[in-house]
């Protein structure tokens, strides 16, 4: 790993904010890095407040989707809510149609079939709403680039409202109206919604025309915290504010569904990092494995025995998945290795019998194993289809673009995209992306890269600290745990590989005081997963620097301080 010290904010903005917050230096110095300013910004972020989300008119085309919704209630039509098969299509097609459904009868919800139909609204679909009596398609997670299919449904006298949060293409789709904070003629606030909270905002709408406030919504915000965990948007701004809310329902007041799932892990007081590594999975294997719509049935049930039986049936899914999972891997990267492709940017691999529904996972798995932009493909009907992955600071979508006459079909973000191509196009299109990544990608970007806030020496580490520190959750991108660095630390003697195959590194350290050689602060406890190879280093007794997080230990009824390794050299 390259280590990365983020640049140290200006003394005299650290004092002044330090004063004015009575903080230590070092909490105003993250706060800083954070964007946080001033006290007023510092209230907002240590004490989000549901009254500081932003209209949600201001919305380019919010009135007409509203209005559209109204008309299709006041004359008895049939509402299709329609969404992707992954969990922020899923949570979002549960928060919209429920919320629908306690007000008007006539709602139901469509999530395509992964291996049928593909990613993003169908010709299938629109079918399924004609052959059903639907006229008003509400789609949510996608939509934004379907302008073929919603013309399609307009011959047959379907409209549709999208709501996106996907980078448009050149043209929108003549729907009645496009939600989406990344339109380029949508001056919305804040542009990093994911899809359900593009949802939610379109159900604040309704909600402000029914007289309601944002307070009568927040049984819905654990949907929209899930989602916003999984889809790995930045917890800044109002995502921020939405994941706040979320997370509280979700420990205090879970929906059936969300209930069900933890009984089963049986963890209590989950942070975002639970969700993503608890609930998300569990959500999406239904995708993955089945379909969709299990995960829909799951999130909207309200009588928890029925929710406890389709939790079960997810559990099973999710077994599935991480053995095909795993499996799939290990092909993946012995294909890489025969192929003799260790060397190069980027890695590209098919075999048409992989699963289609977790190749995005074994993507993010050889990501991890050779640090470089990854597509795996496989057979989907007549096609291939890839899911692919990115490193840190480089645009995947970008390069996709640049592959784009080797491409039937793509889209996505920055650091996840799905695309379709035709077996003949296959060889072409892999010796294209590589050309086009090595050419565009920064020598440093394929080496991991640990961002660190502050240098610190263990003597500032306090339960003082560790208190505030809790304050920044929820943490995601933009607003990443804390990362520290020590340097010259030793080992007290403790160390010892720990967990199947000693794979994690266990340890006691202390640092040496700056004016007394012999001055030693007091021992603190370090755990470092998948660090248990560094062993021989520390145990030679010489000083090491750690990158690390702060942490609790609970053992035998006591806490404790620990430092969680993030590397060390």
């Amino acid at each position: 790993m390259r280590w990365t010290l983020s640049p140290k904010p200006h003394q005299e903005d650290m004092d002044r904010l330090a004063q004015a917050l009575n903080v230590d230096a070092l909490v105003a110095q993250l706060l800083l890095q954070r964007g946080v300013t001033n006290y007023e910004e510092a209230k907002q972020f240590f004490r989000p407040q549901l009254a500081d989300l932003h209209d949600p008119f201001l919305m380019k085309d919010m009135y007409r989707a509203v209005n559209r919704i109204h008309e299709a209630m006041a004359n008895q039509e049939n509402i299709l809510v329609y969404g992707d098969y992954d969990v922020d299509g899923t949570t979002a097609v549960a928060l919209l149609s429920s919320y629908l459904l306690e007000r008007y009868p006539n709602v139901a919800t469509y999530i395509p079939d992964r291996y049928g139909e593909g990613y993003g609204v169908s010709l299938k679909g629109i079918d399924f709403a004609e052959d059903n009596g639907f006229t008003l398609i509400i789609a949510l997670d996608c939509g934004v680039k379907a302008i073929k299919q919603v013309a399609y449904a307009k011959e047959k006298g379907i409209d549709f409202i999208i709501c996106d949060h996907h980078r448009p293409g050149d043209t929108l789709p003549n729907a009645i109206a496009v939600l989406d904070p990344k339109r380029n003629d949508c001056h919305y606030p804040y542009s990093e919604l994911c899809g359900c909270g593009v949802g939610f905002k379109l159900v604040q709408a309704l909600a402000l025309q029914n007289g309601d406030t944002v307070n009568d919504l927040i049984p819905y915000l654990d949907l929209v915290a899930t989602a916003i965990g999984a889809d790995i948007v930045p917890i800044t701004g109002e995502n921020r504010i939405l994941a706040h809310y979320g997370l509280k329902v979700i420990n205090k007041a879970p929906r059936a569904g969300f209930k069900a799932i933890l009984e089963q892990v049986k963890k209590q007081e989950l942070t975002i990092t639970d969700v993503v590594f608890i609930i998300a999975p569990r959500i999406n294997a239904a995708g993955r494995m089945e379909h969709g719509q299990h995960a829909v049935d799951l999130l909207t049930e309200t009588q928890l025995e029925q929710a406890r039986k389709y939790a079960a049936g997810i559990e099973k899914f999710n077994h599935d998945r991480k053995h095909l999972d795993q499996e799939i891997t290990e092909e993946a990267l012995l294909q890489i290795l025969d192929n003799k492709e260790e060397d190069r940017y980027t890695s590209v691999v098919y075999k048409e019998t992989w699963h289609k529904g977790v190749i995005g996972i074994v993507a993010s798995r050889l990501t991890e194993t050779y640090y470089r932009p990854t597509l795996v493909f496989t057979k989907s009907g007549d096609k291939l289809a890839a899911s692919a992955r990115s490193v840190k600071g480089f645009d995947v979508y970008n390069a996709l673009e640049g592959c784009a006459d080797c491409i039937e079909q793509f889209g996505g973000h920055k650091y996840a995209a799905g695309l379709t191509l035709l077996e003949e196009q296959y060889e072409s299109f892999k010796a294209k992306f590589e050309k086009v990544v090595g050419e565009s990608i920064p020598p440093e970007l394929l080496i991991p890269e640990q961002r660190i806030d502050a240098q610190i020496n263990l003597f500032d580490i306090t339960p003082k600290l560790m208190r505030i520190l809790k304050q920044f959750a929820p943490f995601g991108p933009g607003n990443m745990t804390p990362v520290f660095m020590a340097k010259g630390v030793q080992d007290t003697g403790y160390a010892k590989g720990v967990g199947e195959d000693a794979k994690h590194l266990k340890l006691s350290v202390v640092q040496r005081g700056k004016t007394n050689p012999k001055e030693v602060v007091h021992p603190i406890g370090a755990i470092g997963f998948n660090l248990g190879d560094r062993l021989p280093l520390v145990k030679k007794g010489q000083r090491f620097a750690i990158a690390f997080t702060l942490d609790e230990n609970e053992w035998n009824g006591q806490t404790s301080l620990q430092l969680k390794l993030k590397d060390l050299k």
